[in-house]
C-alpha cells in the first residue's frame, strides 16, 4: 500500500517549538518517500503543571499546533496521523485528540481518547488524566492512503473491547500514539503492541514520545511498526527522538488472514455483551 513513516520526538512545554519540529518531520518524511506521517501522543504540549499549560489549551480551531501541521501537510502533500493534541471543549473540560489531516490539509478523522490514564504506580509516579479530561464515546476509523486506519491513544492500549470493535470494523492498520511511561514500557509495550496487531490480523504504528522532558518526565520511546503476524519491523529504541520508516503491504495482511482467518472465525462469547 506505502510507506509510512513515524516521528519519534520529545515534545515540550513551548507549543511553537513543537509545532516547528512537527513542520520539519512532516518535510522529510515526504521527501524519504512516505506518503503518511504518524506523531504521538500530546505531540503539540507536554506539561504536567496544568496551570502553565491551561493557556495553551484551546479550541482546536484556534490551536496554532494543528494549523501549523494541516499548513505543512498541504504544502507537503502527505497525510498526518496527528496523534493528539490536549484541545478545549465547549463544556470547559479538556479532550486528549487524535486528528487525521489529508494531502490537502483538511481534517478526516478525529478521536477523542477513550480510557483515562488515572494510576499509581510503584515507582512513586501518580496521574490523574481525568482531573481535568474528559473521556471520547466514539470508535473512529478513516479511510487513508494505507488503507482503512482505526484510531486508539496510549493507555486505549490496555482495553480489549476497543481493538475488537477496531478489528470488527477490518481496519488495515491500527494508530497507537504514545507517551508511555518508562517502568511500564519496559514490563509492557512491547508484548501488548505486538498482541493488538496479532488480534486485528493488522499493522499497528505506534509513535512514542521519548527522553527528558522540559516539565521532569521521562518516556519510554521505542516507536514501533507491527505487522499483522506481529512481527515488529520498527523499533526506534528508547534513546533519541527522530524519524524512521517502514513499509505496510496489503499482500501481508491478506497472507495473514488467510493463514489464520481469526477475524472471520470470531464467535460471540455467551454472556458477554459486544463492545
Amino acid at each position: 500500500m506505502g510507506r509510512a513513516a513515524l516521528f519519534q520526538m520529545t515534545a515540550g512545554i513551548d507549543p511553537a517549538a513543537n509545532a516547528a519540529a512537527l513542520v520539519g518531520a512532516i518535510g522529510a518524511a515526504s521527501m524519504g518517500g512516505a506518503s503518511m506521517l504518524f506523531t504521538p501522543e500530546m505531540s503539540g504540549l507536554i506539561d504536567r503543571d496544568r496551570k502553565r499549560a491551561a493557556p495553551h489549551i484551546v479550541a482546536e480551531e484556534d490551536n496554532p499546533v494543528l494549523a501549523a501541521v494541516r499548513a505543512a501537510a498541504a504544502d507537503a502533500g502527505i497525510w498526518v496521523a496527528l496523534g493528539s493534541l490536549a484541545v478545549a471543549r465547549a463544556d470547559g473540560r479538556w479532550a486528549n485528540r487524535s486528528f487525521v489531516i489529508d494531502g490537502a490539509g483538511s481534517i478526516a478523522a478525529r478521536y477523542d481518547k477513550i480510557h483515562m490514564f488515572d494510576v499509581d504506580l510503584a515507582t512513586g509516579e501518580s496521574w490523574r488524566e481525568s482531573a481535568a479530561y474528559a473521556p471520547g464515546e466514539e470508535v473512529v476509523t478513516v479511510q487513508t492512503p494505507l488503507g482503512r486506519l482505526g484510531l486508539a491513544v496510549c493507555y486505549d492500549l490496555r482495553f480489549p473491547a476497543l481493538f475488537e470493535a477496531l478489528g470488527r470494523a477490518r481496519c488495515d492498520m491500527i494508530a497507537i500514539p504514545a507517551a508511555f511511561t518508562v517502568p511500564t514500557g519496559q514490563a509492557h509495550w512491547h508484548v501488548m503492541q505486538r498482541a493488538r496487531a496479532i488480534e486485528a490480523s493488522a499493522y499497528v504504528v505506534a509513535a512514542a514520545q521519548v527522553g527528558q522532558h522540559a516539565d521532569g518526565r521521562v518516556t519510554y520511546g521505542h516507536s514501533l511498526v507491527v505487522d499483522p503476524w506481529g512481527d515488529v519491523l520498527l523499533d526506534m529504541k528508547g534513546s533519541e527522538a527522530g524519524l524512521g520508516f517502514a513499509e505496510i503491504d496489503s499482500a501481508r495482511i491478506a497472507e495473514v488472514r488467510g493463514q489464520l482467518p481469526s477475524l472471520a472465525n470470531r464467535r460471540p462469547v455467551p454472556g458477554v455483551t459486544p463492545a
